[in-house]
């Protein structure tokens, strides 16, 4: 199984942890942070969306510009661009980085972040609406001849575009936790993404797909997509006493800023599915499994892929395998320091898994990087962050 890997794109050096509240595009950072990412060997790059956000069109065009192998996954909310316009795009953007590009949907978890740009349906509307988008847009990228389409969120007649992606698609992700982002993933999906749970959780979420794929008369799966924001150190010891000084940050607990909840999409309350079961794991407990925290996400009301793997990058790696061996095949790790994050997992959390994985794929046998009991150190790690 091929095992890739996701990071995200910072247009400048403001993050979670330095609370520096920048908006402005740095151009030196942003070039700087993508040359890191190809160093460390990611294969795609998230270029997030949000009503106040850069435009993510602009940022991948940007990143394909001044890389040389890293994918931007462009995410998209179905109300901001007419699915004919969004499929010439996308293709044109994927012909300048020589089929690079993915694309990454969102329904839209929040009534009220998605009222801010005028769209006003329900979720389950939003869900259908994102159905029937992936439908043209795959439509659009490979017939050849003019076609009319009539469906309930869309309507046009004679279209057909001459810009064709350059592998003939593009990879369309989906992600969410409900039974609409199930039912819609299964069906369509190359690519399901899922915030960092459990290891029980997440297989559960895994089957859920799985069935609707099945349902849908796929003889396939949806790729497996988990994301986690790794905090890492020498030791796991030291790994934990940077997680706290992290979570300080998170709650506020620097230059006197008020808490970060405050920046969640959807108020201190969140209506997605995602967010609501990420904070029901943080009430059960800090630590699960081998590594996984989930303080942040309580910190930060779950506004988003928030739960931490913590630990030596001998730990965060053997974690990060057991994602694998649970059958995700995409593994997103992005920092709440980003850039010093982004190189340190570059140089010390990456070679771990890689290096297991073509063991792994020479021997048809594990190395010793997961040896230990899985989940023996959380009792030990509950107890020092008491």
């Amino acid at each position: 199984m091929a095992v890739e890997f996701i990071s995200a794109i910072n247009v400048n050096a403001s993050n979670e942890v330095n609370r520096l509240g920048k908006s402005a595009v740095d151009p030196a950072f942003f070039r700087r942070y993508v040359r890191e990412l190809e160093a460390a060997e990611f294969d795609y790059t998230l270029v997030p969306y949000a009503s106040s956000f850069h435009d993510p069109f602009v940022v991948a065009s940007s990143i394909v510009a001044v890389s040389e192998r890293i994918s931007p996954i462009v995410a998209l909310r179905p109300n901001t661009v007419y699915p004919t316009v969004a499929a010439k795009a996308l293709a044109t953007l994927d012909q300048f980085g020589g089929g690079r590009i993915a694309v990454h949907f969102i329904a839209g978890g929040s009534d009220r972040e998605q009222a801010r740009e005028g769209d006003r349906l329900t979720k389950a509307q939003r869900y259908e609406r994102t159905a029937e988008y992936i439908d043209v847009l795959r439509k659009v990228w490979t017939s050849t001849e003019p076609f009319d389409h009539e469906g309930t969120y869309y309507r046009f007649e004679d279209f057909v575009s001459a810009i064709r992606p350059t592998r003939g698609t593009i990879p369309v992700s989906v992600g969410g936790s409900s039974a609409e982002a199930y039912a819609v993933g299964g069906s369509r999906a190359d690519i399901f993404g899922l915030w960092g749970e459990p290891l029980a959780d997440t297989r559960a979420q895994m089957d859920r797909v799985a069935a609707e794929a099945a349902k849908a008369g796929r003889t396939d799966v949806p790729r497996t997509w988990v994301s986690f924001r790794p905090i890492v150190a020498a030791t796991d010891e030291l790994a934990w006493e940077k997680a706290e000084r992290t979570l300080g940050a998170l709650s506020g607990g620097i230059s006197g800023i008020s808490g970060w909840r405050g920046l969640s999409l959807g108020g201190d309350a969140p209506a997605n599915v995602g967010s609501q079961r990420l904070l029901e794991i943080a009430a059960r407990g800090e630590v699960h499994d081998r590594a996984l925290w989930t303080a942040p996400a309580a910190a930060t009301g779950a506004a988003g892929a928030s739960t931490a793997l913590v630990g030596s990058p001998e730990t965060v790696a053997a974690a990060i395998l057991d994602y694998v061996d649970l059958g995700a095949e995409l593994i997103s790790i992005r920092g709440y320091d980003n850039l010093d994050d982004l190189i340190d997992y570059g140089r010390h959390v990456l070679p771990l898994v890689r290096s297991e994985l073509a063991h792994r794929a020479a021997t048809g046998e594990r190395g010793t990087l997961q040896d230990d009991h899985l989940g023996a150190l959380a009792p030990a790690r509950e107890g020092a962050l008491a």
